[in-house]
């Protein structure tokens, strides 16, 4: 995309898609960095929780390549305040997150207020029965490209699970920050309720925790995100919505409070730690009713996470 950018002209040229803000700002990121000998390319992410302002001035100066969220995308196309005419580029990025979260009609309505001489490049962990339509729908006499790896995980993430029952998770976690030996970590729970709920919890016990998810207002949680790169938060509660995309060095341990039974989310999780060659620790609670789980991830991952013990307290 960007070797076929003409930089004289002022409306977008790309569109990606990606379902969260986190997603958007990494994709804007890296565009930055790949274009870092090519004079004059700007990129704008949009997406909802920013204030308007300053989407629409970068707008009306003029953007290469626009990384929104459809739901912001949406809003503007209603607005009149961006002009997809001249589109050369779409992506959709994470298209079954994407479908996940709700966004099928959106994402179809955005499509359809496309060029149809675009092209089109569409990424997807699965291949669902709605992902087979938008690509038969939308795409002309694609190309499908699949990307298979060896092994599901990094190597240097050590996966360990615990066996409890569901009221025994808070004291188990909390056992857990007491004995190993952690620099930073994310604690994964299911629902957003629960994040709050537990950070509560964690941070009457003296741990210093915050929770972010769906709910959270996009300059809160980029400042809690911010607090845990800088040392000054060490915990992390979050849905596996709000932690895409996240990737701060020091995450030493990840904490499955509560067990996906989606695979590739288990795998998006523990990716959270382990990240620039240094080693990760990924540790699972387990139900009794959740061991059928632990033989589904062992195959999909290649790996047998250990079953660990907590030491008593004196």
């Amino acid at each position: 995309i960007l070797s076929q950018l003409d930089l004289s002209q002022k409306t977008p040229q790309a569109l990606v898609l990606a379902p969260t803000r986190e997603l958007a700002l990494q994709v804007c990121e890296a565009f930055e960095r790949y274009a870092a000998h090519i004079k004059g390319v700007h990129v704008l992410p949009v997406y909802g929780g920013q204030a308007y302002g300053v989407q629409l001035s970068a707008l009306r100066r003029g953007v290469h390549v626009v990384v929104g969220t459809p739901g912001r995308i949406m809003d503007h196309l209603a607005k009149g305040t961006l002009d997809l005419t001249e589109l050369r580029f779409l992506v959709l990025d994470e298209a079954d997150e994407m479908l996940n979260m709700g966004f099928a009609e959106d994402v179809e309505t955005i499509l359809a207020d496309t060029p149809a001489t675009k092209q089109v490049a569409l990424f997807s962990a699965t291949m669902p029965k709605q992902i087979r339509h938008l690509a038969t729908a939308y795409l002309n006499d694609p190309e499908e490209v699949q990307v298979k790896s060896a092994t599901k995980t990094n190597a240097n993430i050590t996966q360990r699970y615990l066996m409890c029952s569901y009221p025994q998770k808070v004291d188990a976690l909390t056992r857990i920050l007491e004995v190993e030996n952690f620099e930073a970590m994310i604690v994964f729970t299911r629902t957003k309720s629960e994040t709050d709920t537990l950070a509560e919890k964690l941070r009457a016990r003296g741990f210093s925790a915050a929770a972010i998810n769906g709910d959270v207002a996009q300059q809160q949680r980029e400042k809690t995100v911010n607090q845990l790169k800088d040392g000054s938060l060490d915990i992390l509660v979050a849905t596996d919505v709000a932690a895409r995309g996240l990737d701060v060095e020091r995450i030493s341990h990840v904490v499955n409070y509560d067990l996906p039974t989606d695979l590739e989310a288990y795998v998006h999780r523990i990716g959270r730690t382990g990240r620039a060659g240094r080693k990760g620790d990924a540790i699972s609670f387990v139900t009794p009713r959740e061991r059928w789980l632990l033989k589904a991830i062992e195959k999909h991952t290649k790996a047998a996470p250990v079953e660990m013990k907590l030491p008593s307290v004196d």
